[in-house]
């Protein structure tokens, strides 16, 4: 391992540090009741069964990071959840005289923003168009929250280059993760996984968590010939790997109906259809490289109820069983009692059991060392975050199914990553990403159509400005993959109920949002 390179990763930029008050408690935990499972008999949380009548602290759980996380949340979720009641306040104003200047007033008190004029200006002899406004409103709300939350993470460099020196130390020079692109997840690297912006980290969301096998050889070729030109951030002769992370998701409450909707919920297929995906990657590139060019594997569940994960271990070959791994909600049980450091020691031995089970699980070893590390990072980590949802929610969500609030096309906004605030279709192609698009427009039909209520689709890429035409040739990818969509779904555009929002950025994370005109 280059120990260099990691000592240099580890420098910290002077970023500065974010002092948060702590998370608000969910002081009314008596009155709430368990949800109630299928049978219609109260859960059992799977965690801590105290609740929700009685709170549970974690010795592992960050309480500061829970508090600014939860500061995070509630400041986007406010935002957005603001536009359906004042939408319904200014119906009121109208038919008056003054109803344009009031309806703006009243917008920009609330929610910091304008509405667009015509609209307004025309509703004395249309009404009111509450579906154009609408959708113009989920949309400056996305760039508001986008202008607001870019210096959240710019402040959080320090952290993101923590991780990045502890990847290199766990014997990883990149790790890719693709989840499935239900709104649910969202929130999966700075909640559910507590993982910051991160140089050596890339994501990709896809519907069923069937990532583009091709698309991430790919990245791995570039991953590849950087360490081979420029050493970053290990040398190419450096005993380091390129990880690959599928996650998929499951419901502890509704398995058979709130599971993955890409798999029709039912669990067993979406794990191997996730698992599929990572032997299909890494037999890809076995194949075309040859050796040395191995990569590990990891596959990761989440709990959309609670998000608790499962994180299936490999064995000393990198091979991995759907019947495999450390359950977190189950260690947490075990651990919540314990001091800090018996808790962590738990945690490791955790993944060592899991690696003897015998049985239809059964392996050949322990994996190394590196691997094992970053496990045990990923389920302390995420013991904070079962206990997020247990202060603040009583142990599970309440909206247990889908709550999206608009469909994100492209590349996505990582700057706002909120459970259950967009569907996310990566796609460079309408033909390509049809499936995902399908899906989230499914769901839409029943969140926003049935209420008559448009679907408001936010299409986004990312430019580089440092390679010379780039800007102007997304821009004209943007028009076109805009237009596609438009005529796959021609039966909701011409109701009006489908509305495009257009915009582009520089990648750096944290670069200013550009509104583009669709043609």
């Amino acid at each position: 391992m280059d120990t260099r390179r990691s000592r240099q990763l580890r420098h910290n930029r002077g970023a500065p540090q974010i002092m948060v008050p702590m998370a608000r408690r969910f002081s009314m935990m008596g009155a709430l009741r368990a949800p109630a499972l299928q049978d219609g008999s109260p859960a059992v949380h799977p965690a801590c069964p105290g609740l929700p009548a009685a709170g549970c602290r974690h010795p592992l759980a960050d309480l500061e990071a829970n508090a600014r996380l939860g500061q995070y949340e509630d400041g986007i979720r406010e935002l957005f959840d603001q536009i359906v009641p004042v939408l319904k306040e200014i119906a009121g104003y109208l038919p008056g005289p003054d109803f344009p200047r009031q309806a703006q007033e009243l917008f920009r008190r609330r929610l910091g923003f304008l509405l667009p004029e015509g609209p307004l200006e025309n509703a004395w002899v249309r009404g009111l168009d509450a579906g154009t406004l609408y959708a113009s409103a989920i949309f400056s709300a996305l760039g508001v929250s986008v202008g607001k939350f870019a210096a959240r993470i710019q402040a959080e460099q320090s952290a993101g280059d923590s991780l990045d020196a502890l990847l290199v130390e766990c014997g990883f020079h990149a790790v890719n993760i693709s989840a499935c692109a239900d709104g649910r997840l969202k929130g999966l690297f700075p909640y559910v996984l507590r993982l910051p912006e991160s140089r050596l980290l890339r994501s990709s969301a896809y519907a069923g968590t069937l990532f583009d096998v091709d698309a991430d050889v790919q990245d791995w070729q570039a991953t590849e010939l950087r360490r081979f030109r420029e050493g970053y951030p290990t040398t190419a002769d450096a005993p380091t790997r390129y990880l690959k992370v599928a996650v998929y998701h499951r419901s502890s409450l509704d398995p058979n109906h709130e599971g993955c909707a890409a798999h029709g919920s039912n669990e067993k297929v979406a794990v191997e259809a996730a698992l599929e995906r990572l032997e299909q990657f890494r037999s890809a590139i076995e194949n075309a490289f040859c050796c040395g060019a191995s990569t590990d594997i990891l596959l990761i569940g989440v709990d959309t109820d609670t998000d608790a994960i499962r994180i299936h271990v490999p064995d000393a070959k990198g091979q991995l069983s759907p019947f495999r791994y450390v359950d977190n909600a189950d260690l947490y049980g075990k651990t919540v009692g314990m001091d800090a450091d018996h808790a962590r020691l738990s945690v490791y031995e955790a993944i060592r059991q899991t690696s003897e089970v015998s049985g239809w699980g059964q392996g050949e070893g322990l994996p190394h060392d590196g691997m094992r590390r970053l496990i045990a990072t990923l389920l302390i980590s995420n013991l904070g975050q079962i206990e997020y949802v247990a202060e603040r929610y009583g142990g599970w969500y309440p909206d247990r199914g889908h709550g999206e609030r608009f469909v994100s096309v492209g590349d996505g906004f990582q700057e706002i990553q909120v459970r259950n605030l967009a569907y996310f279709a990566r796609l460079d192609t309408v033909e390509e990403g049809a499936a995902d698009l399908d899906v989230g427009v499914k769901i839409f039909r029943h969140l926003n159509v049935e209420r008559g209520l448009p679907i408001p689709m936010a299409v986004h890429y990312r430019f580089r400005s440092q390679i010379p035409g780039d800007r102007d040739r997304v821009v004209k990818k943007l028009n076109r993959v805009a237009q596609a969509v438009r005529l796959r779904y021609a039966d909701l555009d011409r109701r009006g109920l489908l509305v495009l929002h257009g915009s582009i950025q520089d990648w750096p994370m944290g670069s200013p949002l550009e509104e583009v005109i669709l043609a």
